[in-house]
């Protein structure tokens, strides 16, 4: 079967490097080599002796035990290093589903997560958040889907393109569906270390031995160029996965890993700082939404550094957000590329500077005023 255009990638090449202000990626801001040296105190002359020789297929012992240092108590086993998480979903998907396998996908999602497996000729059920309950997860829903006993769930908390979560006791009761179903429950931790409205949540492995995970330095650290992310999951899994993967990019580059291996060495005060950096720019986000009660309505994100803002009186938003970034070279994303039922919102992003977020809303103001007019004129 062929495989859907990816709206969301398609759209970012149309668009993200045509603009002067980005108001629609779902990273925070970029860091700079020199930044990265200064939060993990290194030199670039350290990588005069690093030989530029093959690195391992699981990725290079040194990354691999700061990954694990951080998320699996030092134990190095589950541990795949990456090319970014979209490598590692890809590979998942492609060794563990076949076709008729269901697979139950949180709704709205990034396209990844279930198209793959759409591509394989699984079914897709999707466990959609609600807009009229603020997108919050309906955790019962999710029981009664995963009653037929499904091949995988696919959850991502914090959400994007929502930025909504779960509580802790929700998490649980999410890992204790997959289990009761068998199913193999797959946690997209790219936003978890990203949170403002309570601490971030435990990775689920330690509760359910069926739990694969990715993450990836492309989202709370800011360094999306170097694409770098990981994928924890049980030993025997990895194995599989090498097969395919010997016939696509077969390891990390070297160099990328002393890089991700510093700034994971150091992911305390990296999220840290882009965490306050992210929350002083929802504040400014918030109140600009609040400013804008006709044109606007936005659920605050308990994480990730994206909203799915709703514009009601827009009769085009994909059109409103093509002018935007063609007259005005502001970038949004439209809700159609998360799906046909969300014409109606546009992910925002507000992890980038503190400039370009005020740039890019007064941009977006006018556009809103001019283009809801048009249809009161009518």
């Amino acid at each position: 079967m062929g495989i859907a255009i990816a709206k969301l990638e398609a759209w970012m090449r149309d668009y993200y490097h045509k603009v002067d202000h980005d108001i629609g990626s779902s990273g925070v801001r970029d860091l700079s080599v020199a930044e990265l040296r200064a939060l993990c105190g290194f030199e670039l002359s350290e990588l005069d002796s690093l030989v530029l020789h093959d690195s391992e297929a699981y990725g290079g012992p040194g990354l691999r035990a700061a990954l694990a240092d951080r998320w699996t108590g030092g134990d190095v086993d589950p541990v795949m290093v990456t090319h970014g998480s979209s490598e590692a979903i890809y590979i998942v998907m492609h060794t563990l589903l076949e076709a008729g396998d269901e697979v139950i996908v949180v709704d709205p999602a990034y396209q990844q997560l279930y198209d793959i497996a759409r591509s394989k000729g699984c079914r897709i059920t999707p466990w959609r958040l609600r807009a009229d309950r603020g997108f919050s997860p309906d955790i019962e829903l999710l029981r009664k889907l995963a009653a037929s006993g499904p091949r995988m769930i696919v959850v991502n908390f914090p959400h994007n393109p929502t930025g909504v979560s779960i509580t802790a006791e929700e998490q649980d009761e999410l890992i204790a569906i997959a289990a009761a179903s068998g199913a193999w429950l797959v946690w997209d931790n790219a936003f978890g270390e990203m949170t403002y409205t309570a601490a971030p949540l435990r990775l689920p492995h330690d509760r359910y031995e069926k739990v694969i995970s990715f993450g990836t330095l492309s989202k709370s650290y800011g360094l999306a160029g170097m694409r770098v992310g990981w994928c924890l999951a049980p030993r025997e899994l990895h194995e599989q996965m090498a097969v395919l993967r010997d016939y696509i990019a077969l390891y990390v580059s070297p160099v990328l890993e002393f890089f991700a291996e510093k700034a994971v060495r150091n992911a305390d005060r990296i999220v840290a700082l882009q965490r306050e950096h992210a929350a002083a720019n929802l504040k400014i986000l918030q109140d600009w939404a609040a400013g804008l009660p006709d044109l606007v309505r936005l659920t605050p994100p308990d994480g990730s550094v994206t909203t799915f803002v709703e514009f009601p009186r827009l009769p085009d938003v994909e059109r409103s957000c093509r002018r935007l970034a063609e007259e005005h070279r502001v970038l949004l994303v439209p809700g159609m590329c998360f799906g046909d039922d969300f014409r109606s919102y546009a992910r925002l992003g507000f992890g980038g500077t503190t400039a370009e977020l005020t740039a890019g809303l007064s941009s977006l103001e006018q556009v809103l005023r001019e283009d809801s007019r048009t249809v009161a004129d009518r």
